[in-house]
Parts: structure tokens; C-alpha cells; sequence
């Protein structure tokens, strides 16, 4: 196998993670969440969202969040227009995420816009962040299947990333939003993204909803992907993706690496910290299969 000697991986458990539990943290808990990740090492997280309270509530803090919970390296923040990006701006961030949907109905049932649309206010704005020296992200959801839709053409999503590329984007986040994607299909596409975008930072973003989540993490580190989003305790979903579970759990991706001498700079043990130190304030315990073990061993020691 071909493997990369390093990889990266971005937790998105504060911002991602969180945004789907029902139960609303007070925000010293999503605080201490960063402070305990970032202590595990991470040097890029995203860490909130500057979207409406009234359709994502469990972002309303935000501004607090950015203030206070600024991780070592880059913080990410998500914002999906501009009035997102003002109030990110007017919160002294540097690093922005501008996401859109590869399906037209998840585009729509997302942010209320076709897709179209959606690329002909983000552009500009890309543009002009871009000026300002930020670090910009984007975030392709539904790149593989929709939950509305069905499978998304290749070369659909290869041509949404050419034009964020275009407006001077610094990184491809490519999301299988709703865990549907089979290794073949990710090997295809990323290996596309890898050849035609060389100077582009490639992410990959996978949920576990079918249990391939770390099978189609191995098909992209041999398409050449070397960075990854990830979720500590394998929080997460989509508000607007029907069936859509969690994302790969950075305890067991890290797991994983780990064990092919993948280095990425991270502590397990301390992630797995981090994950304790959260699930008491969520909605539903935490099923991730190294945290299950790791819990299991630390009960024994009592």
C-alpha cells in the first residue's frame, strides 16, 4: 500500500460535533472541550458557526466561543453568507469556512438556495476575504450521495471545487455528508482532486453511518489524501441529512494511523480524555470503539 508517512487530522467536534446534540452546552463546557483537544495536540479545529440561532441553536454563543476558545494554530469558523462572515470578521477570526451542498435539493434544504445560487454569492465573497488574508476553506457536503438526490456525478463535484479554487480557496474539505460512499468511489474521486489541484489543501470528511467511515479513510490516504476532518467521540450528523450519523471518530482514525505508523502529532489517550470530559452533557453516550474499550479498561483499574 501507498501510504503517507504524516497526516493531519482537523477536529471538528466543537463546531460539527455539537451542532446536532440536542441537549444545549453551556459554553464553558464547549470552552473546556477546545482547551482539552488543543492539549491533545490538534493544530486546526473548527470551533463554531456563525449561523442563525434559530435554525442551529447550540451555535448561538459563537461569538463567546471565538473569543475565548481559540485553539494553538488554526481556529475555523463556519459561515455560510455574509452576514456569517461580518460577524466572524467583526470576532477578530482568521480562518473561515463557506460550505455548499454538491446535491441541489440538500443545497436547498440547507441554506434555502439552489446550488447555483449559492456559488454566485460565495465566489465574491471568497474573493474578498481572501484580501483580507484569511485562511478560507470550502465545504462540499453531499459529494458522493444525497439523501434526496441519490449519487452525485464526479464530475459535478470536480467542477465546484475548479470554480472555489478559482476564487482562491486554500483547502477542499469533500464530505461524504450522509455516510453512503464506498471505497472504489472515494479512491476515484480523490485521486482526481489530488491530480488536478496540486498547490490546493485535500481534505476528506466522512460520517460512519454504514460503519465504512475508517475503510473509505484508507481508500483516501491511497489516493494520496493526507488530511482529515474528524470528530472526537464520533459526534455529529446533519441537521438537514436524513439518516446521517456521526463522523469518524478521531479516537478510532487515530487508532488506526497509529497502528500503520501514520504520524500525525496526537495523543490518544488525551483525546479519549476529552471525549470523557463532554459526555456527560450530551444527549446520547458516546459509541465510539476505542472510547468503548478504552472505558472498559479504565473500570477495570478501579
Amino acid at each position: 500500500m501507498k501510504l503517507p508517512e504524516k497526516a493531519v487530522l482537523i477536529e471538528v467536534g466543537p463546531r460539527d460535533g455539537l451542532q446536532n446534540e440536542k441537549n444545549i452546552l453551556p459554553a464553558d463546557q464547549k470552552l473546556q472541550f477546545i482547551h482539552d483537544l488543543s492539549g491533545a495536540g490538534f493544530k486546526e479545529m473548527e470551533i463554531a458557526s456563525f449561523v442563525s440561532p434559530r435554525w442551529v441553536p447550540q451555535m448561538a454563543d459563537a461569538e463567546n466561543i471565538v473569543k475565548h476558545g481559540s485553539a494553538a494554530g488554526r481556529s475555523i469558523v463556519l459561515t455560510p453568507n455574509e452576514k456569517g462572515l461580518s460577524l466572524a470578521l467583526d470576532s477578530g477570526c482568521t480562518a473561515v469556512a463557506f460550505f455548499v451542498g454538491a446535491s441541489n435539493t440538500f443545497n436547498l434544504r440547507n441554506i434555502n438556495r439552489p446550488l447555483e445560487e449559492s456559488m454566485r454569492s460565495l465566489l465574491p465573497l471568497i474573493r474578498s476575504t481572501k484580501e483580507r488574508g484569511l485562511f478560507i476553506r470550502a465545504c462540499i457536503s453531499t459529494a458522493f450521495y444525497c439523501p434526496y438526490e441519490g449519487k452525485i456525478a464526479e464530475g459535478a463535484v470536480m467542477d465546484i471545487c475548479r470554480q472555489f479554487v478559482k476564487a482562491g480557496v486554500d483547502d477542499l474539505s469533500v464530505a461524504d455528508t450522509v455516510g453512503m460512499a464506498l471505497p472504489h468511489e472515494v479512491y476515484s474521486l480523490f485521486s482526481r482532486l489530488k491530480q488536478e489541484f496540486k498547490e490546493t489543501l485535500i481534505t476528506a470528511h466522512f460520517h460512519d453511518t454504514r460503519g465504512l467511515g475508517l475503510a473509505n479513510i484508507l481508500a483516501a490516504l491511497q489516493a494520496g489524501v493526507d488530511r482529515f476532518d474528524t470528530s472526537a467521540g464520533g459526534l455529529g450528523g446533519c441537521p438537514f441529512a436524513p439518516g446521517a450519523s456521526g463522523n469518524a471518530a478521531t479516537e478510532d482514525v487515530l487508532y488506526m494511523l497509529q497502528g500503520m505508523n501514520i504520524e500525525t502529532g496526537l495523543s490518544l489517550e488525551k483525546v479519549l480524555e476529552a471525549v470523557q470530559g463532554i459526555e456527560a452533557y450530551l444527549d446520547k453516550p458516546i459509541s465510539s470503539r476505542q472510547y468503548i474499550l478504552w472505558k472498559a479498561k479504565q473500570a477495570a483499574k478501579a
